[in-house]
């Protein structure tokens, strides 16, 4: 095992490859967006990671989602998940939630825990309670805002969510978190307008949920090695 973060440890340096050793990460919900930040803190060499998700992996799935397979079409996600990451970097400590996050049910995690939350779900309401409890417990979190109808992976960026723009999912976060007098949400989101597609299921491709996946690990990854 010590040969596979050689190159991170090159790169980053020993004392921050063993903070991310040390470090816990929950990342709610592993779809398009979620499944390549849980990969890439596998690969960077994250000591504990804990997912959550209640979907099962649908054939739709396949042209975007890491974890999507013919192969694994009608499993759930955290379960595939869980193989592909113990086979990543079987030094990980993984703990598993097949559920979704209901705010009702918010008082079963303990925030506190954590060294860091990512949210990567679709749902507004359990965003923001999400937003809401890491906030009250003093964890860093990073949000994930729309990847739907988007063409352009070089669009997305780090921003504060008052400093977001464009993004419809962003606005309605903006005006609910304003609501709550929560500020300073750290956010991935792109800065590219929609794409009219004139269909209600918003539409995707490959590159543009990885792109965002891929961002929010770096910021999770910088954020932890400067602690």
């Amino acid at each position: 095992m010590e040969d596979q973060f050689q190159r991170t440890e090159s790169l980053i340096g020993d004392i921050a490859v063993k903070k991310l050793l040390r470090s816990r990460v929950i990342v709610f919900g592993i779809g398009g967006v979620g499944g390549y930040v849980c990969e890439a803190l596998a690969r960077a060499g994250i000591g504990s990671l804990e997912i959550v998700d209640k979907d099962l992996i649908d054939r739709t799935n396949i042209n975007r989602q890491i974890l999507a397979l013919h192969s694994t079409v009608g499993r759930p996600k955290t379960e595939v998940a869980e193989e592909r990451l113990r086979d990543i970097n079987p030094g990980m400590e993984i703990k598993v939630r097949q559920q979704f996050y209901l705010p009702e049910k918010g008082t079963e995690f303990d925030f506190g825990e954590y060294d860091y939350v990512v949210d990567a779900v679709d749902n507004i309401t359990a965003k923001i309670d999400i937003i809401e409890r890491a906030k009250a417990a003093g964890t860093p979190i990073i949000s994930s805002m729309g990847t739907g109808n988007k063409m352009d992976p070089s669009a997305f960026i780090i921003a504060d969510i008052e400093d977001t723009k464009v993004c419809p999912l962003a606005k309605v976060m903006r005006k609910e978190l304003k609501k709550r007098g929560i500020t300073k949400v750290k956010t991935v989101y792109s800065k590219e307008e929609p794409v009219k597609t004139g269909s209600r299921t918003p539409a995707s491709i490959s590159f543009v949920p990885a792109a965002a996946g891929l961002l929010i690990a770096k910021a999770v990854i910088d954020d932890l090695i400067k602690k």
